[in-house]
């Protein structure tokens, strides 16, 4: 165990005291850069793919994808609940110092969770590979290529469920920029990987999914070596695993509502793929460029809304009422305030930016239609997302969870009743439809939690002025 060093004293500074935009600009903007360099990722990924010129190659690798989606659930599932019960602790221990000690038997079931979990996931995988490249919708051309794909990812899923779970852990202790710095490097790892296992050595796409679990590998090894000597009180060591459960029922308590939410995803998305698919390759294509132009202002507000989980928890924790009520606020702001300014902008320019993706002029129509649509669920999605933040940070876990899969429960019915009675102008609003209903049920469950928090709120300024009363000179 470390003694604390500068670097944590910042990071426990930014998260304790700092002024709120400061914090909001220290935790929130390495997790968007980190998160846009990853999408940047995937397509010069693809592109690697793509020097190939084997469309099957590439088939393989989008077949393959939601078996990276479900692992990162996983991880999710100890990550995101182990790290907000961590900024909770550490909250709480600025009251009651005894906190801090629990925080080692988090961490270690967190990551060792995570890693026994991939572990079985994995063996499953592999044991039952033939049926599950099926499942994925390969067929007689595809199936040997997306197994071999599969195959390795499967090979390294406890590595990379315990990447994503060690990065949370990593922020929950306030330190975001280290997150960035890990994820960064790790991208560029892989795709000097990519380029060494595609391009040099022809490995094609089982290269490529070695290339993801080498580099992730080095993740996991730098988030590790950070924790162990910067971080006063997570511990990896696995003596201080338990299943005791004041640990279990809070992190599975928020973490399964991310499992959740990843399987409706990935269920979501196989639907509306194949509603779209009815009306021939120009809306899947129109679909797909409006998607990723509306990653950059969707993927910042993710920054903001995923950053500010430790600060929201931390002050929940203490018991300071005025900071969770100043972040939460400030973020609100910061999410509406991007929002508009990129769908202001976008929309202005709609024509000229969807034309450098398309040239079919009924396609262009059509991808500019899609656009405005993918924006303003955009905006619902990032208010929704910093409700889930506040249920998350704040241990309400069955909000959490509601909020998770509220998505994929109502999405799949407006979808498929919109492609009934609209038609195409049907799907392509379905997704605008359920997050703005999203957003109206996770404020209706904000107003029915908002005494709840305040008791919360109010027991730890209690506690933490009884502490202050006994600490002080007679």
């Amino acid at each position: 165990m470390s003694t604390t060093t500068p670097e944590t004293r910042t990071n426990r500074w930014y998260l304790s005291s700092a002024p709120i935009l400061r914090a909001l600009v220290h935790l929130c903007a390495p997790m968007a850069a980190a998160m846009i360099v990853g999408a940047v990722y995937n397509v010069i990924n693809a592109g690697f793919i793509g020097s190939l010129h084997d469309n099957v190659l590439l088939a393989a690798v989008t077949l393959g994808t939601p078996i990276l989606g479900l692992v990162m659930a996983v991880g999710g599932v100890f990550g995101v609940g182990g790290g907000a019960l961590i900024s909770r602790l550490l909250g709480g221990s600025e009251r009651e110092p005894e906190k801090a000690g629990e925080i080692k038997h988090v961490a270690s079931f967190a990551v060792w969770g995570s890693v026994i979990a991939g572990a079985v996931l994995g063996a499953a995988g592999l044991l039952l590979l033939g049926p599950l490249v099926t499942l994925l919708g390969a067929d007689a051309a595809t199936a040997s290529a997306t197994g071999s794909y599969v195959a390795v990812m499967l090979a390294f899923v406890p590595v990379l469920a315990a990447a994503f779970c060690l990065e949370q852990l990593v922020r929950a202790e306030g330190a975001s920029r280290q997150v960035m710095v890990g994820l960064i490097a790790s991208t560029i790892a892989n795709l000097a990987l990519d380029v060494l296992f595609i391009l040099v050595l022809p490995w094609g796409v089982a290269g490529a999914a070695l290339a993801t679990g080498l580099a992730n590998l080095g993740v996991v090894v730098y988030f590790v070596v950070w924790l162990q000597r910067n971080s006063e009180h997570v511990s990896l060591a696995p003596r201080w695993f338990t299943l005791s459960p004041a640990v279990l029922k809070p992190v599975f308590g928020v973490g399964v509502g991310e499992l959740l939410q990843t399987s409706f995803l990935i269920v979501t998305s196989l639907v509306l793929n194949n509603l779209a698919a009815a009306y021939g390759d120009g809306p899947l294509a129109a679909m797909g460029v409006a998607v990723r132009i509306a990653q950059v202002p969707e993927f910042l507000l993710m920054g903001v809304t995923l950053g500010v989980l430790p600060l929201l928890a931390y002050a929940y924790g203490k018991g300071d009422r005025t900071r969770l009520t100043a972040a939460l606020r400030a973020s609100a702001i910061t999410v509406g305030g991007i929002g508009a300014v990129f769908s202001v902008a976008l929309l202005v320019f709609r024509d000229q930016v969807v034309t450098a993706f398309i040239s079919d002029p009924s396609v262009l129509a059509l991808g500019v239609t899609i656009l405005t649509a993918q924006l303003v669920a955009m905006i619902a999605n990032g208010f929704a997302g910093l409700i889930t933040s506040l249920f998350q940070a704040t241990g309400r876990a069955l909000a959490a969870t509601v909020m998770s899969v509220t998505q994929g429960v109502l999405f799949i019915p407006v979808v498929i009743l919109g492609n009934l009675w609209f038609g195409l102008p049907g799907i392509i609003w379905a997704l605008t439809v359920t997050e703005a209903a999203v957003l109206l049920v996770g404020a209706g469950m904000w107003f029915a939690s908002r005494r709840a928090i305040d008791r919360g709120l109010a027991e730890g300024s209690a506690e933490r002025a009884d502490a202050s009363l006994a600490d002080a000179p007679a």
